[in-house]
């Protein structure tokens, strides 16, 4: 997936612009056009979701790319820490902050 993200930015010659601040900018953005989709509830249309998930993935993946940071490794990583915060016999079935537990 990273390959053909790579070869799409590299045929448009795209590179240019994707620089940290704005891959993440454009993460952000996207992820409001996928919030907007529920707005008023639930989505009339999941194809637009669909679509608008698929843009926010991509800029995700493209700025791990940037910073030379491998997708999965960080989302394992912050997954641990994670359990860490919030262990199993804690946080089954709740919704609190860690602080909060």
């Amino acid at each position: 997936m990273i390959q053909a993200l790579r070869e799409f930015v590299q045929e448009r010659d795209w590179g240019q612009f994707h620089t940290p601040e704005n891959l993440a900018k454009s993460v952000s953005i996207e992820a409001a056009e996928l919030l907007e989709n529920y707005q008023w509830g639930s989505p009339a249309n999941l194809e637009n979701v669909q679509d608008e998930l698929a843009d926010v993935l991509t800029y995700c993946l493209l700025l791990a790319d940037k910073l030379g940071m491998d997708p999965n490794e960080i989302v394992l990583e912050k997954l641990a820490k994670t359990q860490q915060k919030y262990p199993v016999e804690k946080a089954r079935g709740r919704s609190d902050k860690y602080d909060q537990l």
